[in-house]
C-alpha cells in the first residue's frame, strides 16, 4: 500500500502546486486585459473539460507532470482584428513581465500561507538538545557536549532541530561558525565550530553527523505495552509489562538497541530473555519480516510503555495568533528560498553535489510520507517544494519562465525583440538543458532506490 500512498501523495502535492502556479498567470494576465484561451493543469489527453461563461476553456489533462495557461497571441495563430488589443504579444513590457512573474510568485506566496497555517494551527517540535557527540568530529572539537541545547547559529536564533540544520547550512560557506548553547550545567556557552574541512553538501548524508551531532533522545525502558495478536511477541506469549532484557544473549539497554536488534533479523529464531513480576524467563520466537522500500526487515510486534511526560522537557509548541504569524511565515519562506538559491548556486560552481536533486520518484515518497504522518508534515513539504518550483521556473533557461523574462530583458535593452530564429534556438537549448536536468534527477532517484535495496 506504501506505492499507492506515495502516488497519491505526489498527484495531491503536485496538482496543488501547478494549479497555484498557472493560477497565478491567469489571473494576472485577466487582470492586464489578456485574453485566456485555456487553462489546464497536465499535460496531453483532457480527462476532463469546460468552456467557462469567460470564453476560457478549462482543462485537466492526463499526464499531471505540469500545466500551462495558453493566451490569444498573434505569434502563434491569426488573430481577429476586433480583439488584437487583447494578445498577449501586443501588451506593453512591463504588463507581459508581470504575467510570466506571476506563477513563481504565486508558489513563493502558497509556501508563505502554508506556514503561516502551520504556525496558527501550531506545531509540536524538538528542541535541538545534543544527544551523544561523535568522537573526533567538528563538533567534539568546538567542545559541544551531551544536553547542549542549540539557542544560537551564526546569526540566527534556533528553537527546534529543523532549524538548526537549515542554519547550518546556511553557514556552510563560513569555514567557522559561532554556536551559542545553553549548557545542562546551567549558563550559556560560545563555540567555534569549524566546519572547513566539512562540505556539507558535497554529497547526500545526515548533515548533524557530518558536523557530529545527535539528536538527543531520551531513554525509553524496553517495557511492553502492548502485544499485536497473531504477531512473533504473541506467539511468544510476551505480555503487557514484560521487560525484554536480552535477545540471544545480548543486553538491551534501551528500546532502540531492542528496534536495532529486531530489525536486522527478519525470518531468524531468536532467543528472548525478559523479566516478569521480579522473575527472569527465556523464550524462543521467529522474528517476522516485513516489506519497506523494497527491503526486508524484522518485526517483533510490540510497543512500548513510554511515559506521557517522557518528552515533556525536550519539545515545544509553536504557535501564534493570527497576525503574529504572518511575519514568521514571511522569514519561513525567506530562509528556505535563500537556502534553496545558495544550494543551486553552490551546484553550479561545483561546491555541492548535484546528488542533492531530487526527482519525481523521490517527491512521491516524501509526498507520500509526509501524508502519512499528518496536516503539518504534509504543509512543511508542501511549502518547500512549491519554494523549490518557483524558483526553478525562475531560472534563466528559454521554455522556463526566467527564460522568457531573459528574453524581455534583451528586447527592452536592444528596443526591439529578438528574433523568431534566435528564440526558437534559444528554447531549443532550453529543452536540452531542461532534459539533462530531469534526466540527472532521475539518476539520482534510480541511484537512491538502489543503495536503498529498493
Amino acid at each position: 500500500m506504501g506505492w499507492l500512498v506515495n502516488i497519491l501523495g505526489f498527484l495531491l502535492v503536485i496538482g496543488i502546486l501547478v494549479t497555484v502556479h498557472e493560477f497565478g498567470h491567469f489571473w494576472v494576465a485577466r487582470k492586464v486585459g489578456v485574453k485566456v484561451l485555456r487553462f489546464s493543469v497536465g499535460f496531453g489527453q483532457p480527462l476532463w473539460r469546460r468552456i467557462g461563461q469567460d470564453g476560457t476553456e478549462y482543462v485537466l489533462a492526463a499526464i499531471p507532470f505540469g500545466g500551462y495557461v495558453k493566451m490569444l497571441d498573434e505569434r502563434e495563430a491569426a488573430v481577429d482584428p476586433a480583439l488584437q488589443s487583447q494578445a498577449f504579444n501586443r501588451q506593453p513590457l512591463w504588463a507581459r513581465n508581470a504575467i510570466i512573474s506571476a506563477g513563481p510568485i504565486a508558489n513563493f506566496l502558497l509556501a508563505v500561507l502554508a506556514y503561516w497555517a502551520i504556525f496558527v494551527i501550531g506545531a509540536t517540535e524538538m528542541k535541538p538538545i545534543i544527544g551523544p557527540v561523535i568522537p573526533d568530529s567538528p563538533a567534539a572539537a568546538a567542545g559541544l557536549e551531551e544536553g547542549d541545547e542549540l539557542v544560537r547559529i551564526g546569526d540566527r536564533n534556533v528553537r527546534a532541530w529543523d532549524s538548526a540544520i537549515m542554519a547550518f547550512l546556511e553557514n556552510s560557506a563560513d569555514s567557522s561558525i559561532v554556536v551559542t548553547v545553553n549548557r545542562s550545567t546551567g549558563g550559556t556557552a560560545e563555540r567555534s565550530l569549524d566546519l572547513s574541512q566539512q562540505r556539507l553538501l558535497d554529497d547526500e548524508g545526515d548533515v548533524l553527523r557530518k558536523i557530529g551531532l545527535t539528536p538527543w533522545q531520551p531513554t525509553i525502558v524496553p517495557i511492553v505495552r502492548e502485544v499485536i495478536p497473531g504477531s512473533a511477541a504473541a506467539m511468544a506469549e510476551l505480555e503487557p509489562g514484560d521487560r525484554i532484557i536480552a535477545i540471544d544473549g545480548n543486553a538491551l539497554n534501551d528500546w532502540s538497541d531492542l528496534v536495532e536488534a529486531v530489525q536486522a533479523r527478519p525470518n531468524e529464531e531468536v532467543v528472548l530473555r525478559y523479566a516478569r513480576e521480579g522473575t527472569e524467563r527465556e523464550v524462543a520466537t521467529t522474528i517476522q519480516a516485513r516489506e519497506g522500500g523494497g527491503a526486508q526487515s524484522g518485526v517483533l510486534g510490540i510497543t512500548p510503555d513510554v511515559p506521557a511526560d517522557l518528552f515533556a522537557n525536550a519539545q515545544h509548541e509553536v504557535r501564534y495568533g493570527p497576525l503574529a504569524a504572518v511575519p514568521r511565515a514571511i522569514d519561513a519562506g525567506w530562509q528556505a528560498g535563500s537556502l534553496t538559491v545558495s544550494v543551486l548556486f553552490k551546484m553550479v560552481v561545483g561546491e555541492a553535489s548535484v546528488k542533492n536533486l531530487s526527482g519525481p520518484v523521490s517527491i512521491a515518497q516524501y509526498a507520500g510520507d509526509s501524508v502519512s504522518l499528518g496536516v503539518i508534515p504534509f504543509l512543511k513539504f508542501l511549502a518547500i517544494v512549491s519554494i523549490s518550483l518557483g524558483i526553478l521556473n525562475l531560472l534563466p533557461v528559454p521554455i522556463l519562465d526566467g527564460g522568457h523574462l531573459l528574453y524581455n530583458g534583451i528586447e527592452w535593452i536592444r528596443g526591439r525583440p529578438l528574433t523568431e530564429a534566435a528564440q526558437v534556438f534559444g528554447q531549443q537549448i532550453g529543452i536540452v538543458l531542461l532534459f539533462i536536468l530531469m534526466a540527472l534527477a532521475f539518476y539520482n532517484d534510480i541511484l537512491r532506490l538502489m543503495v536503498s535495496g529498493g
